[in-house]
């Protein structure tokens, strides 16, 4: 058994909300064993443990969940080999990621299946951050809206196509517009616990809200990019997620999204919103050139682009994206914390496994600073990364 103290502790409340308590102590094995005031531990208790973990006034969270990420640190969820996600698992728990679904591209069927299968091999494993799954980011997309998608390698929404890989596919981005009997793949797809996300998509407002209202594709792919915006006349896709209760990504990056367009959507969407990274294999390697579905890809800054100059994926970290979020939007850091922990989690069907810091749940923990530095990343009750 082993023990965090003197930390701020993120947890729900009564109510299922999150704050920030002190003075407790959390105990853990693989599970959270038990959260009490650390006053009344006894002093054989703490004694008979493995390790006592001083967080010396640090946040400490549950771990980070990323349910939007193509790579980094040179990999990418494409690439033909183990090695690729084990890579992503690794660098992911540096930035406080506990959980992650690395996220395909618009590909040809035998490669994504081939990426599929190294997914499904990594969920097995042990190592840096958990993998849950995959996000299939097409190709069942709208050529209008691909983005830095690769045209020829749209295709037509097939549910045979995927349904072999139910068990790893959790998340599913498709342009509405495009599907032949949109109700039918969204059922199908709800059938076997896979979410349909709203992404790459020419859709107006009332196919759009379709979609959402009645047939429960209650998530969208990186709000305000690749997809109709807001306009008095016409809502479009943004109009919709924000006038109903659907779950949003957001790139808190700066460049994707404007930092006065991250205020107005975190006071209409605090209680549904998912911050992603979207971050392509240039994260953490800094400028210079590097690859997105085989296209190539300039990174200077945070901004990554193709070669026409269109936005290809970020190269954010997570724990940068909380810090940027938090400081564009005044949002107390518990909030920040919920949309990257209970609300994935719980669109995932997961909260009862992790996305809090409760009794039972897997001790997914993440310690961090004021400024979002992460200081130990704990999956499972190993430690998956500290610095």
């Amino acid at each position: 058994m082993k023990a965090i103290i003197n930390g701020r502790f993120i947890v729900p409340d009564k109510a299922g909300h999150f704050a920030v308590e002190e003075g407790l102590a959390l105990f853990f094995d693989e599970t959270i064993q038990k959260i009490c005031p650390a006053a009344s531990v006894p002093e054989e208790e703490r004694a008979a443990l493995e390790a006592c973990i001083d967080a010396r006034g640090a946040y400490v969270a549950p771990g980070f969940l990323n349910v939007h990420i193509h790579g980094c640190v040179g990999a990418d969820t494409m690439d033909d080999t183990p090695e690729a996600i084990r890579k992503m698992q690794r660098f992911q728990a540096r930035t406080g990621v506990t959980s992650f679904l690395p996220t395909t591209m618009t590909y040809n069927f035998p490669t994504l299946e081939r990426a599929f299968r190294h997914v499904r091999e990594a969920m097995a494993r042990e190592e840096g951050a958990r993998v849950l799954g995959c996000h299939m980011e097409g190709p069942f997309i709208s050529p209008a809206k691909k983005g830095a998608q690769a045209e020829k390698n749209i295709a037509k929404a097939d549910f045979e196509k995927i349904a072999p890989y139910e068990d790893i596919v959790k998340i599913v981005t498709v342009a509405p517009e495009e599907l032949h009997d949109q109700g039918k793949f969204i059922a199908d797809c709800h059938e076997r616990g896979i979410v349909v996300s709203l992404g790459h998509t020419a859709a107006d407002y009332e196919t759009a809200r379709q979609a959402i209202e009645q047939y429960g594709a209650k998530h969208i792919t990186h709000l305000f990019n690749a997809m109709t915006g807001l306009h008095q006349r016409h809502p479009g896709v943004v109009g919709a997620a924000l006038d109903t209760d659907a779950n949003c990504e957001l790139i808190v990056d700066n460049v994707h999204i404007h930092p006065a367009v991250q205020r107005l959507v975190y006071r209409l969407k605090k209680d549904h919103l998912i911050l992603i990274t979207d971050s392509l294999r240039a994260c953490g390697l800094g400028d210079g050139p590097s690859e997105l579905g085989g296209q190539k890809v300039f990174v200077k800054g945070t901004l990554a682009t193709l070669e026409d100059g269109t936005i290809a994926g970020s190269v954010l970290c997570m724990n940068d994206g909380l810090r940027i979020f938090r400081e564009n939007t005044g949002a107390p850091i518990e909030e920040v914390i919920e949309a990257v922990t209970k609300t994935p989690a719980a669109e995932l069907g997961l909260y009862d496994k992790l996305g809090s810091l409760s009794v039972s749940k897997n001790a997914d923990i993440t310690i961090f600073d004021d400024a979002l530095n992460v200081q130990r990343t704990i999956v499972a009750g190993r430690d998956a990364w500290h610095a």
